[in-house]
């Protein structure tokens, strides 16, 4: 297997860690025997602040490993994301086992210490596959990679299901098996992490030139080490005097404070879309729309089925179309979705008011909500963690993904936090609640996230350069819109920092 394939199976690997976590709490919510353990009710709002901490966690985690993952490189970093999901996981499974008293605390504990290892993930493997990926496949290649986090949320629900009709809603192991099957992932990825390169871009930037040529010769092989490396070398030399801290990225005059404040709004925005809450709350979604607990919970297995194969889309067009295209369309979709929603969960809510069938109003409800979660999927769920990634230079870009993933977990906290509030309070309207934060997400993409696509890290940075210059952010009155699209064809003769350094050895097949 070659070191290409090692990297993206690694990567995505490390990616559905993050979506297993997400589809196991969906069922562990409605356990009794849990909900006992915990010694509370089901419509108790710290069911959602269980939840919901882990976000917490995953933000200080992304800040911790990114530092870690710059100090001491990329492959120490992710070692020490996994061994801290690890333990986080082992924590939540003993949380009440053979004894009650205190079980919550040990609960809420494995929740944060898995978020910091989780956020720790979601911080570095996106930088450590954007620096060895191909220039013109930055998207597919994290897409594919998100696709497995879909893989992951897919399996844990998959097994909280089959484990909750087998024995019961009131049994300890429905929940408890769950959370221990997910050891599997980061154990393998320990055992798996030795064999790959650590990232030769880090190396340069450590002045561990002769570290970074032998990590090229086990990706390029000895012919082509030294050529690439000598791009590296002064790439990295024009940068060696810019180096970036949290502090000059918050600052308003800072040089990179633009690209920041795009990473920021992106996460919220996502977060807005809703599809936070319906990962974690699917079958409770499911009920709104006037069907029964387990058949709310076979279509939410459906439901995420359909959202695993609408993803292949995602890596078929990100690098096609563009990111901004990409957003825009998902955006629109969500919105038309939601509204729809608000429609069918009003009718299915007062169905027998109405004298409506139920499946008159159920059925368009369930076409909805998947057809809104494959546009998330599609148009939302990578782009915006893709986008950090391509508009940071090389000092920047660990911080740039980790305020990302900060802005990210905070954003879902309070989204996950407020969900089952809103659903006790609001019932169908919260879809109407989430049709508005869509319509605003599209707004906002549509004048201020610039499209990174197709172009390199350097050519990415032109745009906030410009944008400066002209005294706006606005994405259509800087360079007359060159930025609302991408260009094609990509240069092959780009020499730039993106130089890719898993280019696939297509020259040497054709030669």
């Amino acid at each position: 297997m070659d070191k290409v394939t090692q990297v993206v199976i690694f990567s995505s690997t490390a990616i559905a860690l993050y979506g297993y976590d997400q589809g196991m709490m969906s069922l562990i919510n409605t356990n009794e025997d849990y909900l006992s353990t915990m010694g509370l009710p089901e419509e108790s709002p710290i069911v959602g602040l269980i939840v919901a901490l882990y976000y917490l966690g995953t933000a200080v985690g992304a800040v911790i490993f990114s530092y870690l993952a710059d100090r001491f490189g990329r492959k120490p970093a992710l070692f020490g994301c996994l061994a801290m999901s690890s333990l986080g996981n082992l924590i939540m499974f003993v949380a009440g086992l053979k004894f009650s008293q205190g079980a919550i605390i040990v609960m809420i504990l494995g929740r944060i210490v898995m978020g910091l290892g989780v956020g720790g993930v979601d911080a570095v493997v996106p930088v450590y596959s954007s620096e060895l990926s191909e220039d013109e496949a930055r998207g597919k290649a994290l897409a594919q990679e998100f696709q497995m986090n879909i893989f992951g949320l897919n399996m844990a629900f998959a097994i909280n299901l089959g484990l909750t009709v087998a024995l019961g809603k009131s049994n300890q192991w429905a929940w408890r098996l769950p959370i221990i099957i997910m050891q599997v992932y980061p154990v393998l990825l320990m055992s798996f992490i030795g064999i790959l390169p650590e990232s030769p871009r880090w190396l340069v930037s450590h002045d561990r030139k002769d570290d970074a040529k032998a990590a090229l010769a086990k990706i390029y092989g000895e012919d082509q080490a030294q050529e690439t490396l000598d791009n590296l070398v002064e790439s990295n030399d024009n940068e060696s005097s810019k180096n970036v801290t949290y502090t000059d990225m918050l600052s308003p005059g800072h040089a990179q404070f633009h690209p920041t404040m795009v990473t920021v709004m992106g996460q919220i925005n996502q977060a807005l879309t809703g599809y936070g809450a319906v990962s974690v709350y699917g079958p409770q979604i499911f009920e709104l729309l006037g069907f029964e607990t387990r058949m709310s919970e076979y279509l939410t297995q459906g439901n995420y089925v359909s959202y695993f194969i609408l993803m292949t889309f995602a890596w078929l067009l990100i690098d096609a179309v563009g990111r901004r295209k990409m957003l825009l369309g998902g955006s629109i979709v969500l919105t038309l979705c939601f509204f729809l929603l608000t429609l069918f969960g009003g009718l299915a809510f007062n169905s027998e008011d109405l004298g409506i069938p139920d499946m008159a109003v159920a059925i368009p409800g369930i076409v909805a909500l998947y057809v809104g979660t494959g546009a998330f999927g599609i148009g939302w769920l990578a782009t915006i963690w893709l986008i950090p990634t391509e508009i940071f230079p090389t000092t920047a870009r660990a911080q740039g993904t980790a305020v990302s993933v900060v802005v990210w977990g905070l954003a879902n906290f309070a989204v996950t936090l407020l969900t089952p509030i809103l659903f006790n309070n609001l019932n169908y309207w919260l879809f109407l609640v989430f049709a508005f934060s869509n319509m605003f997400a599209g707004v906002w993409t549509y004048f201020y996230q610039p499209e990174t696509g197709g172009r390199s890290f350097e050519e990415n940075q032109k745009f906030f350069e410009e944008a400066k210059k002209s005294g706006t952010w606005r994405v259509g009155a800087v360079l007359d819109g060159e930025f609302k699209k991408m260009p094609y064809p990509n240069s092959e003769d780009d020499e730039s920092e993106n130089t890719p350094l898993l280019r696939r050895v297509r020259d040497q097949v054709s030669a």
